[in-house]
């Protein structure tokens, strides 16, 4: 088992410590918090070590869980680094390009593993359709949200798009050519709704729509490819597949028959592809083991994550560009 420890107890750290705390592959040492009134009054009623000092939690651990607010993800970063401590960080990476950056440079520079907390990279709709998508040439998001004043102190973009953005960046292999974004603030001081279209060198076209305000609450994902559309659905844990194949000779009353206006025939079969229920944070903290353990490349790698905060930022410079 790895120890590990976790600093920032907030809203998404305590579900943390408690997965780490459950799993087989982490002996949770303890967490630091800089509430330290937070920090006792967990200790108290969940039974966690406390560490008001964050450099004695690092001396008695492998890995570090950072759940912290963006603003402290580098600081807590290197110091990991310099004690030779993996690092678990979550999305978005870090505030700024260069920080990320930096923080790629030294983790290759010391040999140390980090993972980005790209958490629906584990969604099991999306593990359920991912290897129907293959070479997608548009693509529709939707990610749409109810208010919550968790989480406005940063754009919509980084707080909400950035989950798209990485998938979306995992599943088109070509660079971004060009980008065009539009937002507005509407209740927050940062953007609450954004549209983001982004055009890939092979011709790749996806549009993005993100939304902290709606009405009603959507997640989900559209792929068009050559002869086939992929729906997930991410929010509902449900993916459908739809080809085309040309039409048997002699279809059956069943089969679902289309023509064209050059009067080809098709026939549209439909796929519905095995999701399997999971805990996605779960998931993610111990693929993180995993590649700890056997020396693993990681599945979301901080490449990755930086990728994402990268198109993130020009998006964000769009929007402020634009009004």
């Amino acid at each position: 088992m790895i120890n590990a420890g976790l600093v920032g107890a907030g809203h998404l750290g305590k579900i943390h410590l408690r997965l780490l705390n459950q799993s087989d592959r982490y002996n949770l040492v303890g967490f630091h918090d800089k509430d330290a009134e937070n920090g006792k009054k967990l200790e108290a009623e969940l039974g966690y070590r406390y560490f008001e000092n964050f450099d004695d939690l690092l001396a008695e651990i492998e890995m570090l869980d950072i759940v912290t607010p963006t603003i402290y993800h580098y600081y807590y970063a290197i110091k990991a680094i310099k004690k030779g401590i993996h690092f678990f960080i979550e999305k978005p990476v870090t505030q700024t390009l260069e920080q990320a950056e930096e923080l790629l440079s030294l983790c290759h520079e010391h040999g140390i593993k980090a993972q980005v907390g790209h958490v629906e990279r584990y969604n099991p709709a999306f593990i359920g359709a991912k290897d129907y998508i293959k070479n997608p040439m548009f693509i529709e998001i939707h990610r749409l949200a109810e208010f919550n004043p968790r989480g406005t102190d940063v754009s919509v973009v980084l707080d909400l798009m950035i989950h798209d953005l990485d998938i979306l960046l995992s599943l088109v292999k070509s660079k971004v050519k060009e980008i065009h974004a539009s937002g507005v603030s509407v209740v927050s001081k940062t953007p609450d709704i954004c549209n983001a279209r982004i055009e890939f060198e092979n011709g790749c076209v996806a549009n993005l729509t993100t939304s902290r305000i709606s009405m009603k609450a959507m997640r989900k994902s559209r792929f068009f490819q050559q002869d086939a559309y992929v729906s997930v659905d991410f929010l509902e844990k449900k993916a459908e597949v739809i080809r085309m194949k040309p039409a048997p000779e002699h279809p059956s009353d069943f089969d679902m028959i289309i023509e064209n206006a050059e009067g080809e025939k098709n026939q549209i079969l439909f796929e519905y592809p095995s999701i399997h229920p999971n805990n996605a944070i779960l998931d993610e903290l111990e693929s993180f083991a995993n590649a700890i353990e056997n020396n693993l490349p990681v599945q979301v790698s901080l490449e990755d994550g930086t990728e994402a905060l990268k198109v993130a930022l020009e998006i964000m410079r769009l929007i402020t560009k634009n009004n």
